[in-house]
């Protein structure tokens, strides 16, 4: 059996120790949460109490938490909930930028098909930094909602959600920020960001997959997206999955705990890695901020001029390395990536591009790996473009 280098923590992250035992004894307890007998009352407890160290570890209120199934789920409530409690005739704007995950852009461009709402998505730089002057001037009177993700999952680049935040509250908006990436990274503090609603979810920091939470200030109306037993203050109805939110805790505090040493180590991994490609294509473009204090430590999205990012993904996979061509959400689409071209990269350009992550299990014989890999793997992609093209 071949070992796999896995290159691909931005799409989803080992499950630590941590989450797997609160998850294992949770799963043979018995009980639903929201039952009032004393086996209901004891998956209540954990739920709780893991929404306590959650709130906690993000500078939250625990009363703030409203547990989802993911991040996806909870960009949806976000916007669609946000929307659907302040929308009047003088108040239909959404204004996001143009690098949003699709969970939030599709959610806002449904909302300009289905309610007619007047969306607006602001441009970035080359680096990938929003258009502060262009936000400023698009976040008006009319504006129900801004949202603007803490740092970029296919280029890592960070934005000052802090500002963003002081922007939209000038005119009266909402602000919200995808923060999946950014946790467990990144410092993040929901009450410092001045933010009125944040994304997070467990996978992408060595929790279980199906279990994030929307973090929403107390005074934020939001429209359910679904209705039945009114749990999660009434905006997410359904059975709380107690083991899964415990393991969701269980990650956040040991992410949380490390993030320091390994925001560290991880640029350094980083580093090594973007030394390998260059060595080993000398053209390659690297795509995102250049200071590191203001991108994710282990995420690198590099341009390969001349190959198509699905030969290379084929390539790289064949030869047991794991990577991706951008978002996993969007896996399967073969189209350009709205992240690249909103750079300013043509669609060719686009195409030709790789996102390496690094995570919790990342080694330098990772890196290695790829080192040793990535020529070949080039060289080929480029003669079967050639051929392909010809």
């Amino acid at each position: 059996m071949t070992v796999r280098t896995y290159l691909d923590h931005a799409a989803t992250t080992p499950v630590v120790p941590a989450a797997i035992e609160a998850v294992a004894r949770q799963l043979g307890a018995m009980g639903n949460p929201s039952s009032l007998h004393t086996s209901g009352r004891a998956a209540r407890r954990v739920v709780e109490e893991s929404r306590e160290l959650v709130a906690g570890l993000l500078g939250a209120k625990p009363s703030e938490v409203i547990f989802t199934s993911g991040g996806t789920e909870a960009d949806n409530l976000a916007i669609k909930g946000a929307y659907g409690a302040r929308v009047s005739p003088e108040r239909n704007r959404v204004v996001i930028s143009a690098i949003e995950h699709h969970a939030v852009l599709d959610s806002a461009r449904w909302l300009a098909a289905r309610d007619g709402a007047d969306v607006v998505e602001v441009g970035v730089t080359a680096a990938g930094h929003v258009d502060l002057d262009g936000l400023a001037g698009a976040i008006d009177s009319r504006t129900v909602i801004t949202s603007v993700m803490w740092a970029n999952n296919e280029i890592g680049t960070a934005q000052p959600v802090a500002e963003i935040a002081e922007l939209a509250h000038r005119a009266g908006a909402l602000a919200h920020s995808d923060a999946v990436q950014a946790v467990g990274h990144l410092p993040v503090d929901f009450a410092a960001s001045g933010l009125d609603l944040m994304t997070v979810t467990g996978h992408k920091l060595g929790g279980p997959v199906g279990l994030g939470a929307l973090i929403a200030r107390r005074d934020v109306g939001l429209t359910p997206l679904a209705h039945g037993g009114g749990q999660e203050r009434d905006v997410r109805s359904g059975t709380l999955d107690a083991a899964g939110v415990a393991g969701f805790a269980a990650a956040l505090q040991v992410a949380v705990s490390r993030r320091d040493d390994e925001r560290a180590r991880l640029e350094g991994l980083r580093a090594s890695l973007v030394d390998a490609v260059l060595a080993g294509v000398p053209d390659a473009v690297v795509h995102g901020a250049a200071d590191p204090g203001e991108r994710l430590p282990g995420l690198l999205n590099v341009e390969l001029p001349g190959c198509t990012s699905d030969a290379l993904l084929l390539l790289l996979d064949a030869a047991g390395l794991d990577c991706s061509a951008g978002s996993a959400c969007t896996a399967g689409v073969s189209r350009p990536s709205h992240v690249l071209l909103a750079l300013g990269r043509t669609e060719s350009q686009a195409r030709s591009a790789l996102r390496f992550s690094l995570g919790h299990t990342s080694t330098q014989a990772d890196v290695d790996a790829l080192a040793r890999a990535l020529p070949d793997t080039v060289s080929r992609a480029r003669a079967f473009s050639a051929a392909t093209s010809g």
